[in-house]
């Protein structure tokens, strides 16, 4: 039998979450099979099996963060007695943070009870774990619910999108009793669902504690989470529903004042990042309003053509073209200071990352060498960036080695606003929502007048240490210079 060492997917990462396993005890696998998706600080990974056989243990729950190097599944033999689990206990419905809640005595794991009824264990083959490494890694397993950022909790930390175990719940010998959801106040208990089901509900945005179940023994089903989607009554808006940690849900009609989550995954390393490029990087912003009624009509013309019907075409693509040439003039915003080796960095190549909100947190995948790209392979490798990005699948690999980017505001409604560079990168250009407004321009005959216009607004932050005002300015204004004129392109 061998044993799956969780691996590091990026790079020097430490930790990762376990999401969802794609296969359960007993499944026959192939290598390169996809058995599991992790989160790590960067991104949503699927992991392939890198042996064959049949799924002996799966060693670490759904929704338990373990580092680097721990045993996560064991593969062995068909002829090998695969691990039995538990007789009717549904993994999908239990906490388990809460080693009373996998029915066992106080301080006891799912994994150390599986192991005790499994009863006297055969002697290992060469090279599989002896009973002392697999005690050890119940053990571990069993303290794991006190890993969180920040060191050891007090008590188990719960997801967001569902409500706490009450904390004399953990401390009861005795396996309590699950009540379905619709028994009892919504929120008091831990609503029963498979984890397909969970990973539905919060990508919806559903708090699964708020939905009246109707599946077989008081479970939350598919049926249910998409109703609620949908508008059904079933649904109460989430931002009723909370988490507390120190407390269950009050009475009747009553709900926390706040609620928790912990800061892990992505969102953490998003953190970290800012702070550490806050605080390292002297930020400068500079801003220029301008009119972009022109590269409107770039767009729209670009829309009509026919190799263009099957991208997604909108001013960002434009943006980004006139980033590339304008970094020609402008090489610094390009650049970046290498603090250990005292040098300035230089890039003959662009590797343009597009800031993307997603749902786990703030990702800045990059397009590789972009300023290789002709206008049409920009836009489809947009449209494969934010498509992926999306899903929370951007590997680590798309997310290292930008040099620039850009932060598109103004699909939130915002003017503009001013950005924290990326670490690693000089520079980063904030682009704003486009408004028609009443803007000053020059007639037929030399003379102003009132015209209604696409105006916008732009914002640069950028390293002061090695790009001063000049430069910066410079950079912004041929930016701008070419998205109020697109034929402009033609000087650069």
């Amino acid at each position: 039998m061998a044993e799956f060492l969780l691996p590091d997917v990026g790079e020097g990462l430490t930790e990762a979450e376990i999401v969802a396993w794609k296969v359960k005890v007993g499944d026959v696998v192939a290598i390169n099979d996809i058995i599991v998706e992790i989160e790590t600080a960067k991104s949503l990974v699927e992991l392939p099996s890198p042996f064959a056989g049949t799924v002996q243990a799966l060693m670490v729950p759904e929704g338990e963060t373990v580092p680097v190097g721990t045993p996560i599944i064991a593969i062995g033999d068909a002829a090998e007695k695969p691990a039995e689990a538990p007789p009717k206990v549904d993994i999908g419905e239990i906490d388990l943070s809460n080693p009373a809640a996998s029915g066992g005595g106080e301080g006891e794991s799912l994994v150390g009870r599986q192991k005790a009824e499994r009863g006297p264990q055969r002697r290992p083959r060469r090279g599989s774990a002896s009973p002392a490494t697999e005690s050890a890694a119940a053990t571990q397993m069993q303290v794991q619910g006190a890993f969180a950022p920040g060191g050891a909790q007090s008590q188990a930390v719960v997801e967001a999108d569902e409500p706490a175990v009450p904390a004399v719940a953990a401390a009861t010998p005795a396996a309590p009793e699950f009540v379905p959801a619709a028994a009892a106040t919504p929120g008091a208990v831990r609503a029963l669902a498979k984890p397909p089901v969970r990973k539905l509900a919060k990508d919806l945005g559903i708090d699964i504690a708020t939905i009246a179940p109707t599946g077989p023994n008081g479970t939350v089903s598919r049926a249910d989470v998409e109703s609620a989607a949908s508008g059904g009554t079933s649904y109460a808006p989430a931002a009723t529903a909370v988490a507390s940690y120190d407390a269950p849900t009050g009475t009747a009609g009553q709900t926390e004042r706040e609620w928790r989550e912990p800061i892990k995954g992505v969102r953490k390393m998003m953190a970290q990042a800012m702070v550490d490029s806050a605080f390292t990087a002297p930020h400068v912003t500079i801003w220029k309003t301008f009119d972009a009624t022109r590269t409107i009509e770039f767009v729209d013309r670009l829309k009509q053509r026919k190799e263009f019907r099957d991208v997604k075409v909108s001013p960002l693509l434009i943006v980004a073209r006139a980033v590339m040439l304008a970094a020609r003039r402008t090489p610094e915003v390009n650049s970046f200071w290498d603090e250990a080796a005292q040098e300035i960095v230089f890039k003959r190549y662009v590797n343009l990352g597009i800031a993307a909100a997603t749902p786990r947190g703030l990702v800045v995948p990059n397009v590789k060498d972009a300023q290789d790209l002709s206008l049409l392979e920009l836009a489809q490798a947009f449209g494969d960036l934010t498509t992926t990005a999306r899903e929370g699948k951007t590997p680590p690999a798309d997310m290292s080695g930008g040099t620039f980017t850009i932060t598109n505001v103004g699909v939130l409604g915002m003017d503009v606003g001013t950005p924290i560079i990326n670490p690693g990168e000089s520079a980063i250009l904030c682009f704003g929502t486009i408004r028609k407004q009443p803007w000053v321009v020059t007639g037929a005959d030399g003379a102003d007048e009132i015209a209604v216009r696409h105006i916008t607004t732009m914002a640069l932050s950028f390293d002061h240490r090695h790009i001063d005002g000049e430069k910066g300015s410079r950079f912004l204004s041929d930016v701008t210079s070419l998205l109020e004129d697109p034929a402009t392109a033609l000087l650069f």
